[in-house]
Order: C-alpha cells, then sequence, then structure tokens
C-alpha cells in the first residue's frame, strides 16, 4: 500500500520513488532509468535543513537522468533552496572538487561487517553481487532510528574531515553513529565521500550553467569566477559561493577579469573526424584557417602579473593545478615576458638537441615530482609552447579574432627572444617557444602532411579559423576550434578480465582488461590448447612450459561499446567466469576486441613492458577468431622510431 507521502513519477518505462521525510523528498528504493529518460526524481519546493538528504537526492536526480536540460534544471532548482554554505560545498563536489579519503575501502568494510552483522564472506558474495562498495554497504545498514539535521557543510567540516587519521576504534564509533541518522540515499552518497570515490554524470561545464541560470548572470562570468574553485588548499566556504553568484560591479569593466595568478578558463576544441575530401565543403579553404601540430603534453596558462612583490609568474594546468614550482626553467623563462601577460600553451619536454618533442611518458616523469633536482632538470627539460595570447598589457584579448592574437603572440614573443623585452633575470629562450604554423595549399596536402605526426611524437593538427575568440569550455559560440588528429594505433586483444563499472552500470560488466599473445599460435587447436589449460585452471607459466602460446594482459578499456553490446559481453562474461576475486572476475578467454589507442611507450612497470595511451574499445570482433588475435611482437612493431 502506498501512503500519501510518497509520490511517483512515470519515466519513460521505469518508475521513480521519492518519499517524504519531515520536510524533505528523499529517493528511495531502486529504479532504474531508460537511456532517453528526460524527468528527475527531485522535488524542490520542499525545504529541508538537513542538507545532506538534499545533496543525496541532487545526487540521485542527475545519476538518473541522461538529458543535460534536466540536470541543469535539477541544479538550478537545488541552488535556488540550498543554503550558501551547503551550496558550497555541493558546488565542489560536483565541478570535480576531490578531499582526500578520510577512510580507506578496508576500514569501510571492517564496519560494515561489524553494524550489520553480516559474515564477512557473505558482505565479499554481496559486493560481488551490486558491484560498488558504497551501495552495498547502503543496502545491508539496518534502518536508521534517529535523524539528523545537520547541514551539509557540517557534515563535511565537522563530522567527515576530521575522521581522517583517527583511531581505527573512533573511525568505527563515528560511522555507526552517522549512518544511524541517515536513510539510504544519504548513507550512499556518505560513505562515497567519506571513501574519496564521489563522482556524478554532470560536467563543469553543467555546472556554471546552472549557476549562471540560478543567479542570472553570464555563464563566461561564472566561468571565470570559478577557476580556482576545486583547488583543496582553499576549503569552499558562503563567502566564496557568495562570489561566484554575486551581481555585477557597479564597474562596466570586466567584473569577473581574474585577479592575482589566476588564469582564464580554458578554450577547448571539438573533434573532427571528416575525411580530407569533404573538408572543403566543410571547413572552406585552408587559408581561412591557422593550422598547428596538436602536441602531446599538458595544457596549461602561464600567467605573468605584478602581485605583492613586483612581477610574478604562476602556471597553471588545464585542471586548474597550480603546477609552478614543477618547472622553474619554464619560470625563469617567463621572466623577459611584461607584466599583464597570459599564455595558453603546451607544456613538454624537449631536448636541447632533438628536433621534436619526447613522449608524453617522460613528461609525467616532471608533473609527478614534487621536488625539482638539478639531475631531474638536465634528464628531463621542459620547455612551454605557447600557442595564443589571452591578456597583455593587463588587457583582455579573447575577443580579438584569433588571427589578431597570433600576430601580438609573435611579436610579444620575438621580443622576449631578442632581448629587447622587460629586463630581467638570464632567460634560458629554449623554455618558451612558439608554436609554429602549418601550411599547405590544400587540404589533401594537409592531410599528407599529418601522416607524419607519429614520428614527430605529436597527435595530429590543431585548426582554428581566423575570426574565431577565444571561448570558454567546449563551446562553439566565440569561434571554431578543431582538433584533427590522427588515426588511433589498433590491435585486436582478447579479453581477460572484467570489473563493474559505476553508477547506472554498476550492475554490469564493463571495465575490461585485455591481452595479446606472446608469440602467434600455430592454428586454431593450439589456441584451444591453451583456453582448455586455462579453464581446467592451469597457470599460463605452466602453460607456456608445456610449448604454448600465452596470453600476456597488458591495457584496460571501458569506453567504446553500445549498451546493447555490453549487456551481451554482460551476459557472456557471467557464464565464463573461471575465478572471482572481489569486484573482478576471471574469464574464460574467447572474446576478441579491437582496441585503439593514441601511443605505446616501453614500461618498466607492466609485466607486458609496453605501455599504451588512452585505449578503447572500437569494435567488436565477433568475426575474428582467437588464434588470429594480435601478439607482442605485433605491439612492440608500433612503437615510433627515432624520429
Amino acid at each position: 500500500m502506498v501512503n500519501e507521502a510518497t509520490k511517483f513519477e512515470r519515466c519513460g518505462s521505469a518508475q521513480v520513488r521519492t518519499q517524504a521525510q519531515g520536510s524533505a523528498w528523499v529517493v528511495s528504493g531502486d529504479y532504474k532509468l531508460e537511456p532517453e529518460t528526460t524527468c528527475v526524481a527531485f522535488e524542490p519546493t520542499l525545504r529541508d535543513n538537513g542538507g545532506m538528504r538534499e545533496f543525496a537526492a541532487l545526487f540521485a536526480a542527475l545519476d538518473a537522468s541522461t538529458a543535460t536540460t534536466a540536470k541543469v534544471e535539477a541544479l538550478a532548482q537545488y541552488y535556488a533552496q540550498a543554503a550558501a554554505r551547503d551550496a558550497a560545498w555541493a558546488t565542489y563536489f560536483l565541478a570535480g572538487g576531490k578531499p582526500r579519503a578520510a577512510v580507506n575501502s578496508r576500514a569501510l568494510r571492517e564496519f560494515a561487517v561489524t553494524a550489520t552483522g553480516v559474515p564477512a564472506w557473505l558482505f565479499e558474495e554481496s559486493y560481488q553481487a551490486v558491484g560498488d562498495l558504497a551501495e552495498t554497504i547502503a543496502h545491508l545498514l539496518p534502518p536508521p532510528t534517529r535523524r539528523s539535521d545537520l547541514s551539509l557543510a557540517d557534515w563535511v567540516e565537522q563530522r567527515l574531515l576530521p575522521l581522517r587519521g583517527l583511531p581505527p576504534a573512533q573511525v568505527l564509533a563515528h560511522l555507526t553513529q552517522y549512518m544511524d541518522e541517515l536513510d539510504g540515499g544519504a548513507r550512499f552518497l556518505l560513505i562515497k565521500l567519506i571513501g574519496g570515490g564521489f563522482r556524478v554524470g554532470v560536467s563543469r561545464l553543467l555546472v556554471t550553467r546552472a549557476l549562471a541560470q540560478h543567479a542570472g548572470l553570464d555563464p563566461k562570468a561564472v566561468a571565470q569566477r570559478m577557476v580556482g574553485y576545486t583547488d583543496a588548499a582553499q576549503p569552499p566556504t558562503a563567502a566564496r559561493f557568495a562570489a561566484l553568484v554575486a551581481p555585477p560591479a557597479a564597474d562596466p569593466a570586466d567584473p569577473a577579469a581574474p585577479v592575482g595568478g589566476t588564469p582564464y578558463p580554458f578554450f577547448l576544441a571539438q573533434s573532427l573526424s571528416l575525411p580530407p575530401a569533404e573538408l572543403p565543403a566543410a571547413l572552406g579553404a585552408p587559408a581561412d584557417w591557422l593550422v598547428e601540430w596538436k602536441y602531446d603534453g599538458i595544457r596549461a596558462q602561464l600567467v605573468r602579473r605584478c602581485g605583492g612583490q613586483g612581477a610574478q609568474t604562476w602556471l597553471w594546468s588545464r585542471g586548474e593545478e597550480l603546477i609552478t614550482e614543477r618547472f622553474p626553467e619554464i619560470v625563469r623563462a617567463a621572466a623577459q615576458l611584461p607584466p599583464g601577460t597570459v599564455l595558453d600553451g603546451e607544456v613538454l619536454v624537449w631536448d636541447a638537441d632533438a628536433a621534436h618533442p619526447a613522449p608524453f611518458a617522460r613528461v609525467q616523469t616532471r608533473i609527478t615530482r614534487r621536488t625539482v633536482t638539478a639531475k631531474l632538470l638536465r634528464s628531463t627539460p621542459a620547455v612551454f609552447v605557447a600557442y595564443d595570447l589571452l591578456e597583455r598589457d593587463g588587457q583582455d584579448q579573447r575577443g580579438l579574432p584569433q588571427s589578431e592574437r597570433r600576430l601580438r603572440l609573435e611579436g610579444l614573443l620575438e621580443a622576449a627572444a631578442t632581448g629587447t623585452g622587460p629586463a630581467s633575470a638570464e632567460c634560458p629562450a629554449a623554455a618558451l617557444r612558439l608554436s609554429p604554423r602549418v601550411s599547405a595549399p590544400d587540404w589533401p596536402a594537409l592531410a599528407a602532411l599529418r601522416e607524419h605526426s607519429r614520428a614527430r611524437q605529436v597527435e595530429g593538427f590543431m585548426l582554428k579559423r581566423h575570426d574565431a575568440r577565444y571561448g570558454v569550455g567546449r563551446t562553439r559560440e566565440a569561434g571554431l576550434w578543431w582538433k584533427w588528429k590522427i588515426e588511433p594505433l589498433r590491435v585486436d586483444a582478447v579479453l581477460v578480465y572484467a570489473q563493474r563499472g559505476h553508477g547506472r552500470r554498476a550492475s554490469l560488466y564493463t571495465d575490461y582488461t585485455f591481452a595479446v599473445w606472446d608469440r602467434a599460435p600455430a592454428d586454431a587447436a593450439e589456441a584451444q590448447r591453451y583456453v582448455d589449460g586455462v579453464a581446467a585452471g592451469q597457470a599460463p607459466p605452466a602453460l607456456r612450459n608445456a610449448g604454448l602460446p600465452v596470453l600476456v594482459p597488458f591495457a584496460k578499456a571501458y569506453s567504446g561499446l553500445t549498451d546493447a553490446e555490453i549487456r551481451q559481453v554482460d551476459a557472456l562474461l557471467r557464464r565464463a567466469t573461471l575465478e572471482k576475486f572481489g569486484p573482478v572476475r576471471t574469464v574464460v578467454p574467447t572474446l576478441v576486441f579491437e582496441l585503439g589507442f593514441e601511443g605505446i611507450q616501453a614500461s618498466a612497470r607492466h609485466k607486458s613492458g609496453i605501455a599504451v595511451r588512452f585505449p578503447r574499445m572500437l569494435r567488436w570482433r565477433t568475426d575474428k577468431p582467437l588464434h588470429e588475435a594480435d601478439t607482442l611482437a605485433s605491439l612492440q612493431a608500433l612503437r615510433p622510431g627515432p624520429a
């Protein structure tokens, strides 16, 4: 029997239930929405001071919907009724802020076993069935006996963050109390936040749009204010949230102009996948475009402004991480730039005698090191390759056409390189470079040049219309930037492990590990003998000693299949499972997939000796027999030779 406090909404072929607790509507019960569903289970008109429940309802609404407009509307409704302190933390989490895990997964498991009285083996079986630790715990805990009206901010600041570093007994006592004050949806969310596993299907751009809609502001102004908001060194506060949604200042000069070392929001390119023959009709003549190499490094903004101690330099990654101290050679080079300068570009490792940049793997050795030694500086010399001018003499240049910004950038860097810029410390000129123009008479000629991208350690071309302004995010309203990347490297690989997905795919096996043969099987029969041996429980070393080829794992991938294909593969994997350990299944190796990836390098950390960049599934090779899958030698042959 449905009581009066329960509300049902019809969403496609699914029924979503939200139930009132006091004055709040919270999502309860299991539900699954069809991909085309656009409605959301969120009731913003009923206020509740229990901010964790409100945020849990918003989280469920965002996770249940695939429609952009519905997500923006749910966000805007949340902001319309949330207290500023709660909205500050909600924005932080939704925009990608990730505080360190307060409690590790092992401690959460121990808490769940103690709190539920479920044997450890049964909890693990439940976890394997559900596929998500937070969801498993939320399902198994007994109903709450108390109710908390703490705000989201108080939950985070007074309860969640102080858990880190406490003795296990205190952690257990606190978790027992906290879970007894929340319902299932809020428990699920709290465990995600405690364990550092929070993520939801909204982009930073959608959060920006919702804030702009709520506050009646230009989304571009909100995007600028959002820069640096998720910096873990500056906790979100009511004052910081108020600054995000404050009315424009009376001064008509740009009220959202960056201050201090703050960068601008990054402009992102669209992907271009048309064949060269179709480019003239779609893009016009190459003369209408600025063509540059697309580098594979760390997208960054180099900011040179007057600070508290004179002119200062800041280097920001696209992820809004301040990386200045990791690249001192770039900071020294920037000393030749006049204050009031902001450049957009790429951080690369580029050896002094090399014609082309080093692979991305060498850039990673710099970004992951907090301490920069003299030896590291010598072995991995970093450069900043500039390709856009965002600020000059303290004036925003983003509204100028691309062609004008490029001319000003060339003049600025020429002055710095020749020493006619402002006097400063000695500048290692090689650490500050201009992205070269690429020219060709027509698109086929450019396509021919693009084929040499891998030899140059680049990913293809960037195409920027001469009249394009510098926009915000991946939008086309300001102008057009295209990334015209080379085709991915491809191999046919065999699926050997599977793990459950997340969110709406938590009940399906969607994350796969792939392997290739250490040598090509002589024929289908030899490959089948290996499969039979694996199915019988024999380890690969024993099978290799028996003279058989073995499969060597080398990559993980989770994207590229349709929902229908995922369901098919999931059903096959469940029948082909050999062993389960946690959420992972070892499966009989029978399924072949074509994988694509952007780059490949030698790696001592991987058993295969190979590391690939951005692997994804291109197609399920139902037509490919197992013995024709690729080998380690096939992978090695894809590695670039000397440039």
